[in-house]
Protein backbone atom coordinates (compact mmCIF):
# COMPACT_ATOMS: atom_id res chain seq x y z
CA UNK A 1 0.00 0.00 0.00
CA UNK A 2 1.68 3.29 -1.08
CA UNK A 3 1.20 6.97 0.42
CA UNK A 4 0.52 9.37 -2.73
CA UNK A 5 -0.60 12.24 -2.27
CA UNK A 6 -0.48 13.16 -5.84
CA UNK A 7 0.11 17.24 -6.82
CA UNK A 8 -0.08 19.59 -4.61
CA UNK A 9 -1.49 23.19 -4.69
CA UNK A 10 1.18 25.61 -6.36
CA UNK A 11 1.39 28.37 -3.45
CA UNK A 12 2.63 31.95 -3.70
CA UNK A 13 5.21 33.03 -1.94
CA UNK A 14 2.99 35.21 0.42
CA UNK A 15 1.67 31.48 1.38
CA UNK A 16 4.73 30.18 1.62
CA UNK A 17 5.79 33.44 4.05
CA UNK A 18 2.62 33.04 6.05
CA UNK A 19 2.80 28.76 6.61
CA UNK A 20 6.54 29.45 8.02
CA UNK A 21 5.53 32.80 10.41
CA UNK A 22 5.62 30.07 12.86
CA UNK A 23 9.17 30.04 12.72
CA UNK A 24 9.27 33.24 13.58
CA UNK A 25 7.86 32.74 17.57
CA UNK A 26 9.63 29.39 17.51
CA UNK A 27 13.11 30.39 16.82
CA UNK A 28 12.55 33.85 18.45
CA UNK A 29 12.40 31.01 21.59
CA UNK A 30 16.32 29.94 20.59
CA UNK A 31 17.23 32.87 19.90
CA UNK A 32 16.38 34.17 23.79
CA UNK A 33 18.01 31.12 24.83
CA UNK A 34 21.21 31.31 22.54
CA UNK A 35 21.48 35.02 23.83
CA UNK A 36 20.60 34.82 27.56
CA UNK A 37 21.33 30.93 29.11
CA UNK A 38 24.96 31.63 29.59
CA UNK A 39 24.10 35.00 31.61
CA UNK A 40 21.45 34.05 33.50
CA UNK A 41 23.25 30.79 34.48
CA UNK A 42 26.43 33.08 35.51
CA UNK A 43 24.02 35.72 37.14
CA UNK A 44 22.53 32.49 39.03
CA UNK A 45 26.69 31.44 40.12
CA UNK A 46 27.20 28.87 37.32
CA UNK A 47 30.74 27.91 36.66
CA UNK A 48 31.92 28.12 33.01
CA UNK A 49 33.17 25.00 32.51
CA UNK A 50 29.91 23.87 33.91
CA UNK A 51 27.16 25.92 31.18
CA UNK A 52 27.52 22.76 28.76
CA UNK A 53 25.71 20.42 31.51
CA UNK A 54 23.71 23.13 32.53
CA UNK A 55 21.98 23.09 28.80
CA UNK A 56 21.59 19.52 28.28
CA UNK A 57 17.50 20.35 28.16
CA UNK A 58 18.06 21.25 24.40
CA UNK A 59 19.86 18.65 22.78
CA UNK A 60 18.63 15.78 25.50
CA UNK A 61 15.01 16.60 24.98
CA UNK A 62 15.38 16.99 21.28
CA UNK A 63 17.02 13.65 21.49
CA UNK A 64 13.95 12.18 22.82
CA UNK A 65 10.78 14.24 21.64
CA UNK A 66 11.65 14.80 17.99
CA UNK A 67 12.06 11.23 17.19
CA UNK A 68 9.27 10.15 18.73
CA UNK A 69 6.93 12.99 17.71
CA UNK A 70 7.80 12.81 13.93
CA UNK A 71 6.68 9.02 13.90
CA UNK A 72 3.45 10.18 15.84
CA UNK A 73 2.91 12.80 13.65
CA UNK A 74 3.22 10.64 10.50
CA UNK A 75 0.16 8.26 11.76
CA UNK A 76 -1.86 11.29 13.44
CA UNK A 77 -5.48 11.96 11.39
CA UNK A 78 -8.25 13.47 12.76
CA UNK A 79 -10.67 17.04 11.98
CA UNK A 80 -7.51 18.80 13.60
CA UNK A 81 -4.85 17.42 11.08
CA UNK A 82 -1.88 15.70 10.91
CA UNK A 83 0.81 18.03 12.24
CA UNK A 84 -1.65 20.50 13.90
CA UNK A 85 -2.04 19.07 17.64
CA UNK A 86 1.90 18.64 18.08
CA UNK A 87 2.22 22.56 16.95
CA UNK A 88 -0.30 23.83 19.51
CA UNK A 89 0.76 21.86 22.54
CA UNK A 90 4.41 22.46 21.69
CA UNK A 91 3.80 26.12 21.36
CA UNK A 92 1.43 26.08 24.68
CA UNK A 93 4.35 24.63 26.55
CA UNK A 94 7.35 27.08 24.93
CA UNK A 95 5.07 30.05 26.19
CA UNK A 96 5.01 28.25 29.82
CA UNK A 97 8.75 28.00 30.26
CA UNK A 98 9.24 31.48 28.64
CA UNK A 99 6.99 33.26 31.08
CA UNK A 100 8.72 31.84 34.06
CA UNK A 101 12.19 32.00 32.65
CA UNK A 102 13.37 35.51 33.62
CA UNK A 103 12.04 34.78 37.03
CA UNK A 104 14.19 31.92 38.23
CA UNK A 105 15.77 32.09 41.50
CA UNK A 106 18.10 29.40 41.29
CA UNK A 107 20.34 27.57 38.86
CA UNK A 108 17.33 24.47 39.59
CA UNK A 109 14.81 26.74 39.09
CA UNK A 110 16.75 27.72 35.66
CA UNK A 111 17.03 24.38 34.56
CA UNK A 112 13.64 23.08 34.50
CA UNK A 113 12.31 26.13 32.58
CA UNK A 114 14.67 25.39 30.25
CA UNK A 115 13.24 21.56 30.39
CA UNK A 116 10.13 22.86 29.74
CA UNK A 117 10.40 25.24 26.90
CA UNK A 118 12.42 22.75 24.92
CA UNK A 119 10.00 20.10 25.31
CA UNK A 120 7.61 22.42 23.89
CA UNK A 121 10.02 24.13 21.32
CA UNK A 122 11.08 20.22 19.80
CA UNK A 123 7.14 18.74 20.02
CA UNK A 124 6.46 22.04 17.49
CA UNK A 125 9.36 21.71 15.44
CA UNK A 126 9.98 18.60 13.68
CA UNK A 127 6.25 18.43 12.73
CA UNK A 128 6.43 21.91 11.85
CA UNK A 129 9.19 21.15 9.03
CA UNK A 130 7.64 18.17 8.02
CA UNK A 131 4.61 20.21 7.52
CA UNK A 132 6.61 22.09 4.71
CA UNK A 133 7.65 18.58 3.03
CA UNK A 134 3.64 17.83 3.30
CA UNK A 135 2.56 21.17 2.10
CA UNK A 136 4.82 21.86 -0.47
CA UNK A 137 5.89 20.02 -4.09
CA UNK A 138 9.49 19.38 -4.43
CA UNK A 139 10.08 22.44 -7.04
CA UNK A 140 8.79 24.63 -4.13
CA UNK A 141 11.18 23.20 -1.29
CA UNK A 142 14.14 25.24 -2.09
CA UNK A 143 11.82 28.20 -0.87
CA UNK A 144 9.86 26.51 1.43
CA UNK A 145 12.93 25.28 3.67
CA UNK A 146 15.40 28.59 2.97
CA UNK A 147 11.88 31.02 4.18
CA UNK A 148 12.14 29.14 7.21
CA UNK A 149 15.42 29.79 7.58
CA UNK A 150 14.99 33.25 7.17
CA UNK A 151 12.48 33.25 9.62
CA UNK A 152 15.15 31.80 12.13
CA UNK A 153 17.74 34.34 11.51
CA UNK A 154 14.99 37.75 11.75
CA UNK A 155 13.52 35.82 14.63
CA UNK A 156 16.82 35.20 16.42
CA UNK A 157 17.70 38.82 15.55
CA UNK A 158 14.92 40.14 17.25
CA UNK A 159 15.31 38.00 20.05
CA UNK A 160 19.28 39.17 20.49
CA UNK A 161 18.63 42.98 20.37
CA UNK A 162 15.47 43.55 21.94
CA UNK A 163 17.65 43.69 25.19
CA UNK A 164 19.68 46.53 23.41
CA UNK A 165 16.18 48.08 22.47
CA UNK A 166 14.76 48.06 25.58
CA UNK A 167 17.77 50.12 26.76
CA UNK A 168 17.83 52.81 24.09
CA UNK A 169 13.85 52.98 24.82
CA UNK A 170 14.96 54.52 28.61
CA UNK A 171 15.39 51.38 30.32
CA UNK A 172 18.52 50.91 32.77
CA UNK A 173 20.54 47.78 31.46
CA UNK A 174 21.66 47.65 35.11
CA UNK A 175 18.37 47.48 36.53
CA UNK A 176 18.59 43.92 38.39
CA UNK A 177 15.96 41.92 40.34
CA UNK A 178 17.49 40.56 43.43
CA UNK A 179 18.35 37.18 41.63
CA UNK A 180 20.55 39.63 39.56
CA UNK A 181 18.91 38.74 36.47
CA UNK A 182 18.15 42.11 34.23
CA UNK A 183 14.49 43.59 33.58
CA UNK A 184 15.65 43.68 29.86
CA UNK A 185 15.98 40.21 29.86
CA UNK A 186 12.46 39.37 32.02
CA UNK A 187 10.68 41.67 29.28
CA UNK A 188 12.29 39.94 26.18
CA UNK A 189 11.41 36.77 27.39
CA UNK A 190 7.85 37.66 27.94
CA UNK A 191 7.74 39.38 24.42
CA UNK A 192 8.51 35.74 22.88
CA UNK A 193 6.25 34.24 25.14
CA UNK A 194 3.03 36.14 23.46
CA UNK A 195 4.79 35.45 19.71
CA UNK A 196 5.42 32.15 20.26
CA UNK A 197 2.02 31.08 20.36
CA UNK A 198 0.07 34.06 18.12
CA UNK A 199 2.61 32.89 15.23
CA UNK A 200 2.34 29.50 15.50
CA UNK A 201 -1.79 29.66 15.41
CA UNK A 202 -2.23 32.82 12.99
CA UNK A 203 0.06 30.08 10.67
CA UNK A 204 -2.22 27.17 10.99
CA UNK A 205 -5.27 29.40 10.49
CA UNK A 206 -3.66 30.80 7.42
CA UNK A 207 -2.67 27.90 5.43
CA UNK A 208 -4.08 25.04 6.84
CA UNK A 209 -3.06 21.27 6.11
CA UNK A 210 -4.03 19.76 3.42
CA UNK A 211 -7.21 17.24 3.94
CA UNK A 212 -5.70 13.68 3.59
CA UNK A 213 -6.41 11.70 0.69
CA UNK A 214 -7.99 8.29 0.64
CA UNK A 215 -5.10 6.24 -0.11
CA UNK A 216 -2.93 8.03 2.92
CA UNK A 217 -5.95 7.00 5.03
CA UNK A 218 -5.81 3.69 4.25
CA UNK A 219 -1.81 3.58 4.65
CA UNK A 220 -2.53 5.12 8.49
CA UNK A 221 -5.20 2.67 9.08
CA UNK A 222 -3.24 -0.05 8.23
CA UNK A 223 -0.16 0.52 10.35
CA UNK A 224 0.45 -0.63 13.66
CA UNK A 225 -1.20 1.40 16.89
CA UNK A 226 0.89 2.00 20.29
CA UNK A 227 3.78 2.76 21.33
CA UNK A 228 6.16 0.03 20.93
CA UNK A 229 5.26 0.49 17.26
CA UNK A 230 6.33 4.11 17.59
CA UNK A 231 9.82 3.50 19.00
CA UNK A 232 9.99 0.42 16.62
CA UNK A 233 9.34 2.67 13.63
CA UNK A 234 12.37 5.36 14.90
CA UNK A 235 14.51 2.29 14.98
CA UNK A 236 13.45 0.91 11.52
CA UNK A 237 14.28 4.66 10.46
CA UNK A 238 17.88 4.89 11.62
CA UNK A 239 18.32 1.05 10.06
CA UNK A 240 17.28 1.65 6.99
CA UNK A 241 18.48 5.55 6.60
CA UNK A 242 19.79 6.79 2.83
CA UNK A 243 22.78 6.74 2.13
CA UNK A 244 22.92 10.58 1.79
CA UNK A 245 21.35 11.15 4.98
CA UNK A 246 24.08 8.73 6.44
CA UNK A 247 27.07 10.88 4.75
CA UNK A 248 25.18 13.77 6.08
CA UNK A 249 25.71 12.71 9.36
CA UNK A 250 29.73 13.45 10.14
CA UNK A 251 28.89 16.78 8.65
CA UNK A 252 26.36 17.32 11.68
CA UNK A 253 28.47 16.03 14.30
CA UNK A 254 31.32 18.76 13.46
CA UNK A 255 28.63 21.51 12.43
CA UNK A 256 26.65 21.17 15.77
CA UNK A 257 29.62 20.73 18.31
CA UNK A 258 31.12 24.27 16.45
CA UNK A 259 27.50 26.28 17.12
CA UNK A 260 27.08 25.28 20.17
CA UNK A 261 30.58 26.44 21.29
CA UNK A 262 29.44 30.00 20.08
CA UNK A 263 25.87 29.98 21.79
CA UNK A 264 27.39 29.03 25.01
CA UNK A 265 30.84 30.40 24.77
CA UNK A 266 30.66 34.12 22.77
CA UNK A 267 29.66 36.34 25.24
CA UNK A 268 32.48 35.33 28.09
CA UNK A 269 35.15 35.31 24.71
CA UNK A 270 33.80 39.16 24.44
CA UNK A 271 33.82 39.88 28.24
CA UNK A 272 37.98 38.51 28.04
CA UNK A 273 38.49 39.89 24.46
CA UNK A 274 36.48 43.55 24.53
CA UNK A 275 35.87 44.54 28.10
CA UNK A 276 38.42 42.36 29.88
CA UNK A 277 35.99 41.32 32.53
CA UNK A 278 34.90 37.79 33.74
CA UNK A 279 32.65 38.85 36.56
CA UNK A 280 29.12 37.93 35.57
CA UNK A 281 28.44 40.41 38.63
CA UNK A 282 30.19 43.29 37.19
CA UNK A 283 28.41 46.10 34.51
CA UNK A 284 31.18 45.39 32.26
CA UNK A 285 29.89 41.89 32.07
CA UNK A 286 26.53 43.42 31.47
CA UNK A 287 27.89 45.27 28.49
CA UNK A 288 29.57 42.31 26.82
CA UNK A 289 26.10 41.06 27.19
CA UNK A 290 24.17 43.47 25.23
CA UNK A 291 27.26 43.94 22.31
CA UNK A 292 26.57 39.77 22.11
CA UNK A 293 22.93 40.81 21.52
CA UNK A 294 23.96 43.39 18.80
CA UNK A 295 26.44 41.60 17.18
CA UNK A 296 24.14 38.12 17.04
CA UNK A 297 21.08 40.64 15.86
CA UNK A 298 23.36 41.92 13.11
CA UNK A 299 24.97 38.45 11.93
CA UNK A 300 20.70 36.99 11.93
CA UNK A 301 20.16 40.05 9.56
CA UNK A 302 22.84 38.72 6.97
CA UNK A 303 21.31 35.16 7.49
CA UNK A 304 17.79 36.13 6.92
CA UNK A 305 19.33 38.22 3.65
CA UNK A 306 21.48 35.23 2.56
CA UNK A 307 18.87 32.75 2.91
CA UNK A 308 16.51 34.72 0.16
CA UNK A 309 19.69 34.93 -1.55
CA UNK A 310 20.59 31.06 -1.44
CA UNK A 311 17.35 30.02 -3.27
CA UNK A 312 19.03 30.49 -6.88
CA UNK A 313 22.40 29.17 -5.83
CA UNK A 314 21.09 26.12 -4.15
CA UNK A 315 18.83 25.18 -7.75
CA UNK A 316 22.51 26.57 -10.27
CA UNK A 317 25.42 25.15 -7.83
CA UNK A 318 23.66 22.61 -5.09
CA UNK A 319 22.62 23.27 -1.82
CA UNK A 320 25.71 21.04 -0.85
CA UNK A 321 28.46 23.32 -2.52
CA UNK A 322 26.43 26.45 -1.00
CA UNK A 323 26.55 25.01 1.96
CA UNK A 324 30.32 24.06 2.47
CA UNK A 325 31.43 27.35 1.41
CA UNK A 326 29.02 29.51 4.09
CA UNK A 327 30.54 27.06 6.85
CA UNK A 328 34.13 27.61 5.81
CA UNK A 329 33.00 31.63 6.24
CA UNK A 330 31.25 31.14 9.36
CA UNK A 331 34.59 29.06 11.01
CA UNK A 332 37.03 31.61 9.82
CA UNK A 333 34.99 33.78 11.63
CA UNK A 334 34.80 31.90 14.76
CA UNK A 335 38.82 32.26 14.60
CA UNK A 336 38.63 35.88 13.99
CA UNK A 337 35.99 37.26 16.52
CA UNK A 338 38.46 36.53 19.73
CA UNK A 339 41.15 38.37 18.08
CA UNK A 340 39.01 41.66 18.06
CA UNK A 341 39.30 43.86 21.10
CA UNK A 342 37.03 46.72 19.94
CA UNK A 343 32.71 46.43 20.12
CA UNK A 344 32.98 47.61 16.26
CA UNK A 345 35.43 45.29 14.79
CA UNK A 346 32.85 42.36 16.08
CA UNK A 347 30.97 43.07 13.25
CA UNK A 348 33.26 41.85 10.57
CA UNK A 349 32.85 38.34 11.61
CA UNK A 350 29.63 38.18 12.07
CA UNK A 351 28.86 38.52 8.09
CA UNK A 352 30.67 34.87 8.50
CA UNK A 353 28.79 34.10 10.70
CA UNK A 354 25.40 35.38 9.49
CA UNK A 355 26.11 33.78 6.01
CA UNK A 356 27.04 30.29 7.83
CA UNK A 357 23.70 30.38 10.09
CA UNK A 358 21.57 31.41 7.17
CA UNK A 359 22.82 28.01 5.25
CA UNK A 360 22.99 25.82 8.29
CA UNK A 361 19.11 26.43 8.76
CA UNK A 362 18.21 25.82 5.47
CA UNK A 363 20.44 23.69 2.92
CA UNK A 364 20.77 20.58 4.61
CA UNK A 365 17.04 20.21 4.55
CA UNK A 366 17.17 20.56 1.09
CA UNK A 367 19.44 17.92 0.76
CA UNK A 368 17.36 15.38 3.22
CA UNK A 369 13.82 16.57 1.49
CA UNK A 370 15.23 15.15 -1.51
CA UNK A 371 16.35 11.88 -0.28
CA UNK A 372 13.42 10.41 2.14
CA UNK A 373 10.48 9.12 1.42
CA UNK A 374 6.98 10.91 1.48
CA UNK A 375 5.40 9.10 4.12
CA UNK A 376 7.78 8.32 6.90
CA UNK A 377 8.87 12.66 6.53
CA UNK A 378 8.06 12.68 9.90
CA UNK A 379 10.32 9.99 11.64
CA UNK A 380 13.14 10.94 9.59
CA UNK A 381 13.12 14.58 10.27
CA UNK A 382 13.00 13.48 13.71
CA UNK A 383 16.03 11.21 13.41
CA UNK A 384 17.90 13.89 11.50
CA UNK A 385 17.54 16.18 14.53
CA UNK A 386 19.05 13.05 16.20
CA UNK A 387 22.22 14.24 14.26
CA UNK A 388 21.98 18.50 15.77
CA UNK A 389 21.35 17.06 19.43
CA UNK A 390 23.89 14.47 19.73
CA UNK A 391 27.02 16.75 18.88
CA UNK A 392 25.90 18.89 21.73
CA UNK A 393 25.52 16.28 24.02
CA UNK A 394 29.29 14.61 23.10
CA UNK A 395 30.02 18.77 23.62
CA UNK A 396 28.34 18.58 26.70
CA UNK A 397 30.67 15.66 28.11
CA UNK A 398 33.45 16.47 26.42
CA UNK A 399 33.72 20.37 26.52
CA UNK A 400 34.48 20.41 30.63
CA UNK A 401 37.39 18.28 30.24
CA UNK A 402 38.95 20.35 27.65
CA UNK A 403 38.07 23.43 28.68
CA UNK A 404 40.52 23.69 31.87
CA UNK A 405 43.12 21.27 29.77
CA UNK A 406 43.59 21.79 26.25
CA UNK A 407 41.91 25.20 25.66
CA UNK A 408 43.65 26.76 28.87
CA UNK A 409 40.49 27.49 30.90
CA UNK A 410 39.80 30.74 28.39
CA UNK A 411 36.79 30.81 26.09
CA UNK A 412 38.50 32.65 23.44
CA UNK A 413 40.18 29.33 23.02
CA UNK A 414 37.00 27.67 22.91
CA UNK A 415 35.43 29.75 20.45
CA UNK A 416 38.20 29.42 17.97
CA UNK A 417 38.19 25.62 18.49
CA UNK A 418 34.74 25.86 17.53
CA UNK A 419 36.16 27.76 13.65
CA UNK A 420 37.92 25.07 13.17
CA UNK A 421 35.16 22.65 13.44
CA UNK A 422 33.17 24.31 11.26
CA UNK A 423 35.71 24.43 8.56
CA UNK A 424 35.65 20.62 9.08
CA UNK A 425 31.93 20.40 8.58
CA UNK A 426 32.67 22.32 5.69
CA UNK A 427 35.11 19.26 3.97
CA UNK A 428 32.32 16.79 5.13
CA UNK A 429 29.87 18.35 3.36
CA UNK A 430 31.64 17.56 0.24
CA UNK A 431 31.44 14.42 0.56
CA UNK A 432 27.63 14.00 0.50
CA UNK A 433 27.72 13.90 -3.50
CA UNK A 434 23.90 14.15 -3.34
CA UNK A 435 24.14 17.32 -2.23
CA UNK A 436 25.85 18.48 -5.23
CA UNK A 437 23.32 17.98 -7.60
CA UNK A 438 21.43 20.97 -8.78
CA UNK A 439 17.94 19.27 -9.21
CA UNK A 440 18.70 17.58 -5.39
CA UNK A 441 15.09 18.47 -4.26
CA UNK A 442 12.78 18.85 -8.33
CA UNK A 443 13.98 15.64 -9.10
CA UNK A 444 12.96 13.64 -5.89
CA UNK A 445 9.66 12.36 -5.37
CA UNK A 446 9.79 13.56 -1.60
CA UNK A 447 8.09 15.72 0.01
CA UNK A 448 11.39 19.02 5.56
CA UNK A 449 16.07 23.57 16.74
CA UNK A 450 20.31 24.59 21.09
Amino acid sequence: MSFESGVKPHLSLSQILQMNLGFLGLQFSFGLQQANMTPIYSFLGAEPEKIPLLSLAGPLSGLLVQPIIGAMSDKTSGKWGRRTPYFVAGAVMCTIGLFFMPLSSSILMAVCMLWIMDIGNNTTMEPYRAYVADRLNPDQHQVGFLSQSAFTCLAQCLAFITPTALVLFGMNKDWVDENNIPYTARFAFWAGAALSLATVLYSIWRVPELPLTDSQKAWMKAQPKGLTHVFTDVFNAIIEMPVAMRKLAIMSLFQWYGMSIYWAYAVLSIARSVYDTSDAQSAAFRSAVLTNGEVAAFYNVIGFVAAFAMVPLARKMGAGIVHAVCLVLGGLSMLLIPQMQDKAALFLPAIGMGLAWGSIMGNPYIILAGSIPPERTGVYMGVFNMMIVIPMLINAATLPFLYKGVLGNDPRNVLMFGGVLLILAAISVLWVKEGWRKTTVAAAPAGVSH
